[in-house]
């Protein structure tokens, strides 16, 4: 339903788009349909505040990645073939 809402306004840019006052109501309602589906995931209700989202989110993304980076890539060696 986002797609297809955005896709109403090909020829606007996204910053158009997502201005708080002058996102297209069906863009808004869009949004306001898939938050309600996907926050509860995140233990979040559907009217959190956007800070709120953007905080849990960013604190789940740092517990997944977190040690990714960490780790040290092992060295391959070669074996000669045998002649």
């Amino acid at each position: 339903a986002v797609l297809d809402a955005r896709a109403k306004y090909a020829n606007n840019s996204l910053a158009d788009l997502y201005d708080k006052n002058a996102m297209p109501p069906e863009l808004r309602q869009a949004h306001t349909k898939l938050d309600a589906v996907v926050l509860p995931f995140f233990g979040l209700k559907a009217d959190s505040s956007e800070e709120r989202v953007v905080a849990t989110l960013i604190a789940q993304y740092d517990e997944l990645t977190r040690g990714l980076l960490d780790a040290t890539p092992t060295k391959k060696t070669r074996t000669k073939k045998a002649e």
